[in-house]
């Protein structure tokens, strides 16, 4: 007699686009318009969240506003209230934590929950999705989207399907049949560079994929082979894990000209590495990696980086970092559209991690104590 197969109940919730439906809710004008979260059509700024309406146009996230506006000429261009945005998703994340502890945020509008076990002590995680989007339209006036399985990949999948307001289970019996049928641009883990490769090699569906032997996936997509073998078999043992430890901590700049002003500049990322510094401080974290990022006028984008012997998050620490990484770069002989900084290989403790670092003095002057 076989043993039986304990599966997870997993859930999936994607709010629909978020911060154009909390723009709707909160300004009825534009109910029912084609709304674009994002910067100015006439500027840089790329689109955040287009609504529905505005996505019967071709809109969607990460699109150029200037590209948007061409497409939905008609379009409303909002500005982003991330404050109304995050007091949605905390409101949203107590009604999760109603059923279960495992809750995995991924972003401010979705997270992937484990209800095996859960608070209110049902059995079936359909059920409590149901709930649970009922729950949100109840308390933000929200609709959001659902996939139950067995697995993270395959309930995030399921999300996307019955888009907006909708709930779709795929059971263990279902799985196959389903990642079978599935579009190769729905995995996990294939962007669009992979995309164009799997089609080059006859690769469109699931069952395309599973045809493959997983050696053959490594030879032709290196360690990434292994995932598309596994996962097109329907094999996911990634938890859900409550508590993400954050890798990095950085911000980024996109300028509504470009910039070829050397001492411009230098200020700028100065005023940057300040504000990386406090809101590092904020979060009682510290770093030994520091990393630049520039891309230029045409799009090309490169990166910088230097580690130090020990953690940091003070101002003038970044800064310095930063100075010597800019010498690496072409800034001040081509233009730039585009800045950021990031700081990496974080430490994020209650304790007071970072240590001066050691610098050599002219012997002949008088120690004094550290600050």
């Amino acid at each position: 007699m076989k043993p039986t197969t304990i599966y997870r109940k997993i859930i999936h919730i994607d709010m629909d686009a978020f911060f154009a439906s909390v723009e709707q809710r909160d300004q009825p004008a534009l109910r029912g318009k084609p709304v674009i979260v994002g910067g100015s059509p006439n500027g840089r700024g790329v689109v955040s969240t287009a609504s529905y309406e505005a996505r019967k146009f071709g809109v969607h996230s990460a699109m150029p506003c200037a590209q948007a506006a061409r497409l939905c000429p008609h379009g409303i261009f909002v500005k982003g209230r991330f404050e109304a945005y995050k007091e949605a998703s905390r409101q949203i994340r107590e009604i999760f934590h109603d059923y279960t502890d495992l809750v995995e945020p991924l972003s401010l509008d979705e997270a992937y929950l484990d209800v095996t076990e859960n608070h209110k002590g049902m059995k079936s995680a359909t059920l409590i999705a149901k709930e649970i989007l009922e729950r949100i339209y109840s308390t933000t006036q929200l609709t959001a989207s659902a996939g139950v399985s067995y697995c993270k990949f395959i309930a995030k999948v399921a999300s996307d399907i019955n888009k907006p307001n909708g709930l779709t289970l795929i059971t263990p019996e279902e799985a196959q049949t389903f990642l079978e049928e599935l579009d190769i641009k729905k995995f996990y883990g294939v962007g669009k560079a992979t995309q164009k490769k799997m089609h080059s090699l006859g690769i469109k569906t699931g069952a395309d994929l599973k045809k493959w032997t997983e050696l053959d996936l490594i030879k032709a997509f290196g360690k990434s082979g292994r995932h598309y073998y596994h996962i097109v078999r329907g094999i996911d043992n990634r938890e859900v894990k409550a508590h993400r430890t954050r890798k990095s901590y950085g911000k980024e700049r996109t300028f509504s000209d470009d910039k070829e002003d050397l001492n411009w500049i230098a200020s700028f990322l100065d005023e940057l590495s300040e504000s990386i510094s406090e809101g590092m401080k904020k979060i009682q974290a510290a770093g030994k990696t520091i990393t630049l990022k520039v891309r230029y006028k045409n799009f090309d984008t490169i990166t910088r980086s230097q580690s130090l012997p020990n953690y940091t998050n003070r101002t003038e620490d970044i800064a310095e970092v930063v100075r010597q990484l800019l010498e690496q770069t072409d800034v001040g002989t081509r233009k730039v559209r585009l800045l950021g900084i990031s700081v990496s290989n974080l430490n994020l403790s209650e304790e007071h991690y970072y240590q001066q670092l050691e610098l050599e003095f002219n012997k002949s002057l008088s120690s004094s104590p550290a600050l």
